[in-house]
């Protein structure tokens, strides 16, 4: 069962790790809030993954200079919401 997982916590905070760990192969990853600030990592790898758009125009972070991150607004958070059966918080 695919869980969707949702993280506000920022890279060097220790549960991003160990979100990273945590995702299976078919597994979401929603980056919001602190989270965001991975997308300016380039050593840190992301696997395929969605950001929140308010989040990354917050932090005057560039959408357009961010690969493999596919940005999106409330109502997409929502609906990945939805589309879970499992949603984990970090």
């Amino acid at each position: 069962m695919p869980t969707l997982h949702i993280i506000n916590k920022a890279p060097d905070h220790p549960r991003f790790p160990a979100c990273l760990r945590a995702l299976a192969e078919d597994d979401t990853l929603v980056l919001i809030e602190n989270a965001v600030m991975a997308l300016v990592f380039e050593s840190l790898p992301l696997p395929p993954c969605y950001a929140l758009r308010a989040d990354v125009n917050a932090r005057a972070l560039s959408e357009s200079s961010v690969t493999g991150v596919k940005m999106i607004g409330y109502a997409g958070l929502v609906v990945l919401t939805e589309t879970h059966q499992r949603v984990m918080n970090w």
